[in-house]
């Protein structure tokens, strides 16, 4: 069993990348600043955040408050990092296949050519790319599990944002036998594809300006996310430091 530490109300495992990859079943939650601050509103988030097998901090900002307030991380394990350095160890594995569930559609084709480009043969074996509202539809979540089904994937990479792809894949995962492995990852399937989303130079992820190239190169879809929504996990980290911070849910957590 590995170290938690304490960020908020979230108990985040003190883990290594290596030791990471080493996990080939449960469900991995990397998690970064902006579902931190939805926990702290969103009981539902709160309530799966808890059932996941292992949870990383995935946000070098999370990486410097840990510091801060005396509990460091071992390193950042962020999703954008762990899937390729995932299928990259077990490319000659004909035991991992994997499974892309989301993004816009065409946006998981291009990964899954990518991917199996990269790894020299064919470990994504499936990809769909649910329409808006699907959630809404039982025809569709029948269609959904039938395709990953048929598709025998052992890893089921689901790109949903959060907290829908925690939420399907808790409500779903008894209806996928074949799936070991759940990796709720939210734009990970965009960054593999690298058509309207890349990531920046490393330098700029250590350093805890991810934030910040975000904005300037999609100032419409992030500058809400980073200027306004995520600033108030600044004063809650000061309030765990004075030793002032409640968890908005203690009382009521089972």
């Amino acid at each position: 069993m590995t170290e938690k530490i304490s960020l908020l109300n979230a108990q985040i495992d003190n883990i290594t990348m290596d030791e990471l990859l080493e996990r080939k079943a449960g469900v991995i939650l990397t998690i970064h600043t902006d579902m931190i601050v939805k926990m702290q509103r969103d009981r539902e988030l709160y309530d799966l955040m808890k059932k996941m097998d292992v949870v990383t901090c995935d946000s070098q900002i999370m990486v410097f408050a840990a510091k801060w307030l005396g509990v460091p991380f071992k390193e950042r394990v962020s999703g954008s990092d762990y899937l390729p350095r995932f299928y990259t160890k077990y490319k000659d594995d004909p035991s991992v296949t994997i499974f892309l569930l989301g993004a816009a559609p065409g946006i998981a084709e291009i990964a899954r050519d990518k991917i199996n480009a990269k790894v020299g043969r064919d470990i994504v074996c499936g990809v769909y790319s649910p329409p808006l509202g699907f959630e809404n539809k039982p025809e569709e979540i029948e269609r959904i599990l039938k395709i990953v089904n048929d598709s025998k994937a052992s890893v089921l990479v689901v790109g949903f944002g959060a907290p829908k792809q925690e939420r399907f894949i808790f409500k779903y995962r008894d209806q996928l036998p074949n799936v070991k492995l759940f990796l709720p990852l939210g734009g990970t399937i965009d960054y593999e594809a690298g058509v309207e989303i890349s990531r920046p130079a490393t330098w700029v992820t250590d350093v805890g300006l991810e934030w910040a190239y975000r904005v300037v190169t999609q100032p419409r879809k992030r500058w809400k996310r980073y200027l306004v929504d995520q600033m108030p996990f600044f004063k809650f980290i000061a309030q765990q430091k004075r030793g002032t911070y409640r968890d908005p849910f203690a009382e009521t957590a089972n």
